[in-house]
């Protein structure tokens, strides 16, 4: 890493990555840490406060964000392995604390949210060499990571850069999966159609793996093809990349 880069870096952890996906999570600090960086992991951090948000509930939200904003007090780059979390922190917060005394402090700390994927991209300039066998792979774009943070073609860009992996776009990569928080508890039966409609766009690519950038989406596609029988494996990229470049 060039000197004039950050050597330290907060590592925002999420709540479905710790709870399921713990070793997509300690890939992303490994990734991080194999390019020089420094990652702190603040041990009272916890939930972003987008299912409370999301379901109007703002003073609880904004408890949430409050005590974010103060575990992750030093100016260090605050990245993110979630372009849905990572939404809420660097788009919402400010708005969450618009008018009121912590405006000023929401916004710095919005200014230092980085997705990971964008993150490894655009400041640590990450190139990878691949050493695993030659796999075909699809990708599902999260809305957020899409549509808010715009950050897809950076998990694009890395996938690109390893030799025996054949990406195959899917044909509805825009459509959401259905997961949505508290949408797919609260609407279960669209949920459910939606994610159908997911599933069969991803057998129709012929890929043996599932790719996506946010654990929520992965969870919930990963559940829906575990449903139906489709054995197609389906891993967080972070944990992807770790094992291509460390011939695993």
């Amino acid at each position: 890493m060039s000197p004039d880069l950050p050597g330290s870096v907060y590592f925002f952890g999420t709540c479905l990555m710790d709870a399921v996906y713990p070793d997509a999570g300690m890939a992303a600090i490994r990734l991080l840490q194999s390019l020089g960086a420094n990652v702190i992991f603040p041990p009272d951090q916890s939930c972003c406060g987008q299912p409370a948000y999301n379901s109007g509930f703002i003073e609880e939200a904004r408890a949430v964000a409050r005590k974010q904003i103060q575990v992750f007090s030093q100016p260090y780059p605050i990245v993110v392995p979630s372009g849905s979390c990572a939404g809420m922190m660097k788009h919402h917060y400010p708005a969450l604390f618009a008018g009121r005394e912590e405006e000023a402090a929401a916004h710095r700390f919005a200014g230092r949210v980085y997705e990971l994927f964008e993150y490894l991209v655009t400041v640590l300039n990450a190139t990878f060499e691949d050493r695993g066998d030659p796999v075909t792979v699809t990708w599902h774009s999260s809305c957020h990571a899409l549509r808010e943070m715009k950050v897809v073609q950076y998990a694009k860009d890395l996938i690109g850069q390893l030799k025996n992996v054949t990406l195959v776009e899917l044909a509805r990569e825009t459509e959401c999966c259905g997961f949505g928080g508290t949408f797919a508890v609260k609407q279960p039966a669209i949920s459910a159609a939606m994610v159908k409609d997911k599933v069969a766009d991803i057998r129709q690519t012929g890929a043996s793996t599932l790719l996506a950038g946010d654990c929520g989406c992965l969870m919930n596609i990963t559940g829906a093809m575990d449903h139906e029988g489709v054995a197609i494996d389906g891993k967080h990229l972070a944990e992807f990349i770790w094992e291509r470049t460390n011939g695993r």
